[in-house]
C-alpha cells in the first residue's frame, strides 16, 4: 500500500507541478498582457472551469496521498525512503494545500466577485497579480521540491 501511495503522489505531484509552472511560467502574463478586462474574464473563466475538471479529484487525492506518505514516513522512521516520504509529503501539504486555501482561493473568490467592466476591476486586477502570483511561485517551487523527494524515497525504497 504504501508503495502504491508512493507512485500515485509522484506522479500526481508532478502534474500538479506542472500546472503551478505554467501559470508561474507564462499563463498570468499572457493574461495580464492580453489587456484587464479580458484578462481578468479569462481567469474568472479558468476559476470556474477548473473547479469542474480532473483537477479538483487530483487536487484533493494528491493532497490525502501526500498527508499519508508523511504519516508512513514518520511510523516507519529510519527505514529506507521515510524521511524522503515525510518530508515530500509535508512539503506538498503545507506548500500546495494550505498556501492554496489560504492564499490562493481567497484571491480567486474576490477576483470572482469583481465585475470586470466595473469601477472596482483594474484596482482588483492589479491587487490579484501582485499577490496570487507570488502565492503560485510558492505552490511551484514547493511541489517541485516535494517531487524531487518523492523520487528520492522510492529510489531509496
Amino acid at each position: 500500500m504504501i508503495t502504491a501511495t508512493l507512485w500515485f503522489a509522484t506522479i500526481s505531484v508532478g502534474i500538479m507541478a506542472g500546472v503551478y509552472f505554467t501559470f508561474s511560467a507564462f499563463v498570468l502574463q499572457s493574461l495580464d498582457a492580453a489587456g484587464r478586462p479580458v484578462g481578468m474574464l479569462a481567469m474568472q473563466s479558468i476559476n470556474r472551469i477548473i473547479l469542474r475538471s480532473l483537477f479538483l479529484p487530483l487536487f484533493f487525492l494528491s493532497s490525502l496521498a501526500c498527508l499519508l506518505l508523511a504519516v508512513f514516513g514518520v511510523m516507519q522512521w529510519g527505514n529506507a525512503g521515510a524521511w524522503q516520504m515525510v518530508g515530500g509529503g509535508a512539503l506538498y501539504v503545507l506548500g500546495m494545500l494550505v498556501v492554496t486555501m489560504v492564499g490562493n482561493v481567497p484571491l480567486n473568490n474576490a477576483l470572482e466577485a469583481t465585475d470586470a467592466a466595473g469601477p472596482d476591476a483594474e484596482a482588483m486586477w492589479r491587487r490579484y497579480m501582485q499577490r496570487w502570483l507570488p502565492w503560485n511561485h510558492v505552490r511551484t517551487v514547493s511541489c517541485t521540491v516535494a517531487l524531487i523527494l518523492l523520487i528520492a524515497g522510492i529510489a531509496a525504497r
